[in-house]
């Protein structure tokens, strides 16, 4: 008898890598007497007979078919296991721990652009996370059809509907179409409130949406980084500094013509700084005291040289000096 019992025992156990999926669903269709129920940390496991839901047991640990599940299921409480009368129910384990989930968009999203006739194409990335919210909702709807369903799934539905609520969350706001990435946290907060409105009808929540980055097409990328650079600098002297800045930077790797470019261009912008430090300290400097003896336009009576009598006369008779 013993034999017998050990042949139709079994484990009801969710073995595999858990990791992405959402819900696994037990593959035999026979719970055996002397059957163990193994569940393991961050699972649900819930026994449904004839599609109905006839108990759910969330506490990790095992369990024993007979004496530890069927006297809490719904219906089943007066089922007597006998030696051809195996339990035909199923077993559907939950994951229920928070699943993070990288997103982008499939293609180019047209916003609507002033001066543009066809839109503005950008692209969107980001994470979101999800999580079972309520097993029955899943169970009626994915469980009967599906025997399991993973991040993946709930991505590809997600991402089906992204292209039209970046669109109206967007437009909705009135947001600056070149700066988007300031109001992404705004914009994902929507998205998320309509995400989960509509996932919660397969019983799956969104707990959180973010958006990363906006891409942008690459002409407009580098009119943005000119439009900053020019941002910088606070008069045309200084963005032609930084001009030839970048063109050194960029000849330097270059052919020899491009070196020297880039040497002439270094040359030039130190001679510019010499003569700019130059002017100020001109500027700066104390008028130098006249030279003796310097015309001043008064001739003296005496010669500031040897001291002779000048007479008037513009040069010292004695010494020569020139006195006015």
């Amino acid at each position: 008898m013993g034999f017998f019992t050990n042949q139709l025992s079994s484990v009801i156990e969710w073995e595999g890598n858990s990791e992405g999926v959402l819900f696994y669903k037990w593959k035999s269709a026979e719970i055996k007497k002397g059957s163990k129920l193994i569940l393991r940390m961050g699972q649900d496991a819930i026994f449904t007979y004839n599609g109905i839901i006839e108990g759910i047991f969330t506490e990790e640990g095992q369990y024993d078919i007979e004496s530890d599940i069927i006297p809490f299921l719904t219906t089943l409480k007066n089922f007597k296991f006998g030696f051809n009368t195996p339990l035909r129910a199923e077993v559907i384990f939950i994951n229920t721990k928070e699943q993070l989930v990288n997103w982008g968009t499939k293609n180019p999203i047209n916003l609507k652009a002033e001066g543009l006739p066809g839109g503005m194409p950008i692209r969107a990335f980001g994470t979101f996370s999800c999580k079972v919210k309520e097993h029955d909702v899943m169970i009626e709807k994915l469980a009967g059809i599906q025997a399991q369903y993973t991040v993946e799934d709930v991505k590809d539905r997600i991402v089906s509907s992204l292209d039209q609520l970046l669109m109206n969350w967007i437009s909705k706001e009135g947001h600056d179409m070149f700066n988007l990435q300031a109001d992404a946290a705004s914009i994902a907060k929507g998205i998320q409130s309509d995400l989960d409105m509509e996932m919660r009808k397969i019983g799956i929540e969104i707990t959180d949406f973010k958006i990363e980055s906006f891409s942008y097409p690459e002409e407009v990328r580098k009119m943005q980084e000119k439009a900053a650079a020019q941002s910088m600098v606070a008069d045309v002297g200084k963005y032609t500094q930084m001009a030839a800045a970048d063109g050194m930077a960029a000849g330097g790797s270059g052919s020899a013509a491009g070196d020297m470019v880039g040497l002439q261009m270094g040359m030039a912008m130190g001679q510019q700084m010499v003569n700019q430090m130059n002017q100020n300290n001109a500027a700066a400097a104390p008028a130098a005291p006249a030279a003796s003896g310097a015309s001043t336009g008064t001739i003296p009576k005496f010669c500031p040289e040897c001291g002779t009598p000048t007479n008037g006369k513009p040069f010292c008779s004695n010494c020569g000096a020139k006195l006015g």
